[in-house]
């Protein structure tokens, strides 16, 4: 893989960029990026935040990238427009929250600008505080929810994952905590947005090179011309990675761009 085919980076945020034991984008990080803009390589951030969440994450103070892949590459931004869109359809979220009162676990539904959720318990605070984020007020939702939702996370554990996923249309799952899961679409993930970025720009996935730590970061690792998978990543993520970088508060975000000889 020659470095000067590497036309974009795609980084996901939480545990890839940004550090949520010491609070920050490592200043190594920090100084990789500007280097790779300066060369002319477009960094985008890859997350399953909407782009309000992402605001709200911190990681802006301290870079300005050249664009976003939000909600586990529902939309894609570039420019401050949206190209690319790719919604859960009413039934499946109508169904998403029939399921989280039957089951009583709190359901998290994400919107292009906002998100709402319908019950706060011991298993939303545990996994909101673990990536230092805050839960919008609780509010009731309608048995039919009308507003147009990209994703939603159901916070609850595997036993109960398992007893509504099954019955939820053409969804799937990646789990980020104990208690917290990812539901989209299964025509829905990261590598999606990648792909809409890649028309955008005319290229091809060689020329993107992709960093994560997540189980959500498979498809879009696996799609990618170069994948790296960071050394505090799941065992799951490492498996499909080209490189394993080291840990995130280790530097691990820059080395595995100079490893690749892009800076």
């Amino acid at each position: 893989m020659k470095k000067q085919e590497i036309k974009l980076v795609i980084t996901d945020i939480d545990g890839t960029l940004f550090s949520h034991t010491k609070k920050v984008v490592p200043a190594s990080a920090v100084a990789a990026v500007k280097k790779l803009q300066e060369k002319g390589i477009k960094v985008f951030l890859c997350s399953g935040r909407n782009f309000y969440l992402i605001k709200k994450s911190g990681v802006l103070d301290y870079i300005t990238p050249d664009g976003y892949i939000t909600m586990n590459g529902a939309n894609a931004i570039v420019d401050g427009q949206v190209i690319y869109k790719y919604p859960i359809p009413e039934d499946v979220v109508d169904s998403l929250i029939k399921f989280s009162k039957r089951l009583k676990f709190g359901l998290t539904l994400i919107e292009e600008k906002e998100g709402h959720i319908n019950y706060i318990d011991e298993r939303v605070i545990s996994a909101h505080e673990k990536f230092g984020t805050r839960f919008p007020q609780p509010r009731t939702f309608p048995d039919h929810y009308d507003r147009v939702v990209y994703q939603a996370i159901a916070f609850c554990d595997d036993l109960d994952e398992s007893l509504f996923l099954p019955h939820i249309r053409d969804a799937k799952s990646a789990r980020w905590d104990k208690y917290a899961v990812d539901i989209m679409p299964k025509g829905s993930d990261k590598a999606k947005g990648i792909l809409a970025l890649l028309e955008y720009y005319d290229l091809e996935p060689e020329n993107v090179l992709s960093l994560g730590d997540g189980l959500n970061d498979i498809e879009m690792l696996e799609f990618s011309g170069i994948s790296i998978a960071m050394g505090n990543a799941v065992p799951e993520l490492k498996k499909v990675a080209d490189y394993v970088s080291d840990d995130i508060d280790d530097d691990g975000w820059a080395k595995a761009i100079k490893h690749y000889g892009l800076i």
